[in-house]
């Protein structure tokens, strides 16, 4: 009897270079909406209005509030690691002159990750958070527009946020890391 090894498939995991590389060959279209994830493509679907509306509006909040204390990116690549360049929605950024000109932010450049969640909400909540708080991002919003709620996450520890709360329409927020970045939830959930 002879002995056969069962096959076991294995995935091939890009790399971020390999990721731009093939974005510079053409094989991503420029309105193609992709991210990597832990080296796997992963297609996201369109932008809605609801969805616009809170990224732009959050992000004129922002802007407001933090002027050159920050620096605020709207729906721009962040590299975690050699294999994971998610584009969350709104990032608030340690302020640079330069404004990362010459590389994506790394975890350490960042303040907080906004994730606008309408039909995303289950991967938000199951891929990109604990991808998140493996990279130590120290704080992550969701924006749960399903539910109109705003979901806080701070804390992370072994993969996990460890504080998670959902503050009233009535108050007003900010990250831990930037006082000055408040946002009144009435005035984003109008």
């Amino acid at each position: 009897m002879s002995a056969v090894a069962a096959f076991s498939p294995q995935r091939h995991r890009l790399t971020v270079d390999q990721y731009y590389r093939m974005a510079e060959a053409g094989i991503f279209k420029e309105d193609d909406r992709v991210e990597l994830i832990e080296g796997e493509i992963i297609d996201m679907p369109p932008i809605g209005i609801d969805h616009a509306y809170f990224v732009n509006r959050l992000t004129s909040l922002f802007i407001q509030s933090v002027g050159l204390q920050a620096n605020v990116s709207s729906q721009n690549p962040i590299r975690l690691n050699s294999r994971s360049v998610p584009q969350p929605d709104i990032a608030l950024l340690h302020y640079r002159d330069d404004f990362y000109r010459h590389a994506h932010p790394r975890p350490e450049d960042i303040i907080l990750l906004v994730e606008v969640s309408d039909t995303t909400l289950r991967y938000d909540r199951e891929v990109k958070l604990p991808l998140y708080a493996r990279h130590e991002i120290p704080e992550v919003w969701i924006v749960d527009l399903e539910h109109q709620r705003l979901e806080v996450l701070r804390q992370p520890n072994e993969g996990v946020y460890l504080e998670i709360f959902s503050p009233s329409q009535d108050e007003t927020i900010a990250p831990i890391g930037l006082a000055e970045a408040r946002v009144n939830l009435r005035n984003l959930f109008i």
